[in-house]
């Protein structure tokens, strides 16, 4: 990490390397046309800002050389990251996603794509100061792999910032204790019946508190906990204006980290 003048590196082109049949399933649904992920986020304006909040709070004063977001699709965060470092690649393991980010992103030429696995980085050692790996570990039932290369190509004094779908929440805490049921310790399939027999790609929902002993195993550890996307409901969304919301989020995401309140957790994690 420094503190430097802004410098623009100069354009790349996306790679398209081969990959292994095991490697495109991880990536079928998000290659598949009739699923656009940019079109998920319409009307997830509030989601959006929340987490872009978290983002801001957790890099607020520092600048970075180089930062990647690890599977950031069509590079939704990337603009954001642009504030905070010299440099920013964009990496995800669907083509598709980085082809609507050569629409999404352009008038940011500055900006690379690349197409790469998050258990497979092609990176060297050290050569990241910031990485960002947002919505992905609903998608990953065992991320060890993914924190040991993050922190293989995470500089000494460079930061992470993970997003944990987070299983929880307050609401399935309350669920779970109506029914006298004990909260889970690994992560819980969160797909339809008929998504799990399809053997449709993995969705699942994460024990926060197991998440942190995983890094830790990687050699990372949490410098900093938010609880994120705190008033995530369509109910809400329809009687409250996003500005209230969003006024309410800033207060909520420090002061109900350490609980692991809502639906979705960042983690600020550096080297051990």
């Amino acid at each position: 990490m420094k503190q430097a003048t802004k410098k623009k590196p100069a354009k790349s082109a996306v790679k398209r390397p081969a990959r292994p049949a095991a490697a495109q399933k991880r990536a079928d649904q998000y290659n598949d046309p009739k699923h656009n992920y940019r079109s998920y986020w319409e009307g997830r304006d509030y989601e959006n800002a929340a987490e872009e909040m978290a983002i801001r709070r957790l890099l607020e004063g520092k600048h970075f050389r180089h930062a990647a977001d690890i599977g950031g699709g069509f590079g939704r965060l990337c603009l954001l990251l642009e504030n905070y470092a010299d440099a920013v690649t964009l990496t995800d393991p669907s083509q598709q996603q980085l082809d609507l980010g050569e629409d999404f992103l352009k008038g940011h030429p500055e900006i690379d794509r690349k197409l790469m696995q998050a258990d497979s980085l092609r990176f060297k050692n050290g050569e990241l100061d910031l990485i960002t790996m947002i919505r992905v570990m609903h998608h990953l039932p065992n991320p060890e792999a993914e924190f040991a290369e993050i922190s293989r190509v995470l500089a000494a004094d460079g930061y992470a910032i993970i997003e944990v779908a987070n299983y929880w929440h307050a609401r399935n805490r309350l669920k779970h204790l109506v029914k006298h049921q004990k909260m889970p310790a690994q992560p819980v399939d969160i797909r339809s019946a008929v998504n799990r027999n399809a053997d449709e790609i993995a969705f699942v929902n994460h024990n926060p508190r197991t998440v942190i002993k995983q890094l830790a195993h990687a050699g990372l550890k949490v410098d900093r906990i938010l609880s994120v996307s705190n008033l995530r409901s369509q109910g809400l969304k329809k009687i409250m204006p996003k500005s209230m919301m969003l006024a309410i989020e800033g207060i909520l995401q420090p002061t109900l980290a350490n609980s692991f309140f809502g639906p979705s957790v960042f983690f600020l994690v550096k080297k051990a």
